[in-house]
């Protein structure tokens, strides 16, 4: 039997440049990168140079011709622009160019469609995807069913764009009840995870900076780690001991890009709080890219609207191994910083020794003798903290640890 391959579809990628040159250019790398992933070609680009995008069209008259003539001559089947578009300017860019418009946000929610496994992240991709579009219902008429197949389409798909605003309200409403018994469950299980008195470390990062390599690396994990925008979406936890015999709690979170979709944002958000209720954030950073401090500047930016503050911070730049010689590296923001490569293990030892370091300035030094009758909490020490003496006397056994602060008090109540 002969498979049918689809044609992949031939977008023009458009772009208002209001800041410098050079960021529109990396802007729009980074858009090509998206549109690939979500599985078109890129056969022609366009930019318009104005002080802000257009507010009914996106780009100005003339530029509309010139996209036009592009259309034409490369065959392309639709445009792709670097920003979120109104739903005025998407109306009236397909009724100008008559063909297939979207935006940066609408490939975002396409290539977010086609990574999320789990049915938490399937319910948070939907919502947002069924939020974007539901704005942009208004006033478009038959233009929503013009889409067809291709980018945009995956995910609730096309029976959802032929629905009336009324059923959308609905399957919103429905979804929304469903994340918020999926939010109470992680909120459970955040809380039980606390009873451990296991410190729990968040790793946040640009998209492809490294993070589930890194997880793989450290906790001798299988997850899927690929060179590739968003590779990995769902959150994974997994138990990593360090080498004085403590375990802490590794927990990967979705990666942040620029100009992330606020409606992804909302969606996502009981995810991508681990980083605010852990005892410690990893920031991965891609030392070998270009656009490595516009990169972490768009983390701190998206955690800082997450109100993730206050924590100690860890900036990892990782891929020292592609890193060319003679680049400085520097984060201020950060408590501690290393320089690694998750793929081939340079620089772990550095990073060890700075978490260890870190965690135990959090914990308690403790030098107490536990009469034989409360062998029981002694077993917690063991078990939770880092034994550093352990003798056994007429009295008891005296122990010397660092324990979490919780521990201790848990100890302490037990008396």
């Amino acid at each position: 039997m002969i498979e049918l391959q689809e044609e992949k579809e031939k977008v023009i990628l458009v772009g208002v440049s209001t800041s410098s040159e050079e960021e529109t250019e990396h802007s729009l790398a980074e858009l090509a990168d998206l549109a690939e992933t979500a599985g078109a070609e890129v056969v022609g680009k366009i930019v318009q140079n104005r002080e802000m995008a257009h507010a009914a069209t996106y780009v100005g008259k003339g530029k509309l011709e010139e996209i036009k003539d592009l259309l034409w001559e490369k065959e392309a089947t639709g445009i792709l622009c670097d920003d979120e578009l109104s739903p005025v300017q998407l109306r009236n860019l397909q009724e100008e160019l008559e063909t297939k418009v979207m935006d940066r946000t609408l490939v975002i929610l396409d290539i977010f469609a086609a990574r999320a496994r789990t049915s938490e992240g399937k319910i948070q991709v939907e919502l947002a995807q069924l939020k974007y579009r539901q704005s942009r219902l208004t006033g478009k008429g038959s233009a929503m069913s013009r889409l067809g197949g291709g980018i945009g389409t995956r995910g609730p798909g096309e029976k959802k764009l032929e629905t009336d605003r009324r059923v959308i309200r609905h399957r919103i409403a429905c979804l929304s009840r469903e994340l918020a018994e999926v939010k109470r469950h992680r909120e459970i299980t955040r809380e039980n995870r606390s009873r451990s008195f296991l410190p729990v470390i968040a790793i946040v990062g640009y998209t492809n900076a490294g993070k589930s390599t890194l997880l793989n690396r450290l906790t001798k994990a299988d997850i899927l780690a690929e060179d590739k925008l968003f590779a990995t979406l769902d959150p994974t936890t997994r138990q990593w001991i360090l080498p004085s015999g403590r375990t802490v709690l590794l927990t990967d979170t979705v990666g942040f890009i620029r100009k992330l979709p606020h409606h992804l944002i909302e969606a996502f958000q009981s995810t991508l709080e681990e980083a605010k209720y852990a005892d410690l954030v990893f920031h991965v950073v891609d030392s070998s890219s270009l656009q490595m401090e516009g990169q972490m500047h768009t983390v701190y930016e998206t955690l800082d609207r997450l109100g993730i503050k206050g924590k100690p911070l860890v900036t990892i730049f990782n891929k020292v191994d592609k890193l060319s010689e003679g680049r400085r590296m520097k984060d201020f923001r950060c408590d501690f910083q290393a320089v690694i490569s998750a793929r081939t293990g340079e620089g772990e030892d550095a990073l060890l020794q700075g978490v260890e370091l870190l965690l135990r300035e959090k914990d308690v030094l403790i030098e107490e003798v536990f009469p034989y009758d409360r062998m029981g909490v002694v077993q917690e020490i063991r078990k939770w903290g880092e034994i550093l003496e352990e003798e056994y006397t007429q009295e008891g056994i005296l122990v010397r640890a660092y324990v979490s602060d919780a521990l201790w008090r848990n100890i302490e109540n037990q008396k």
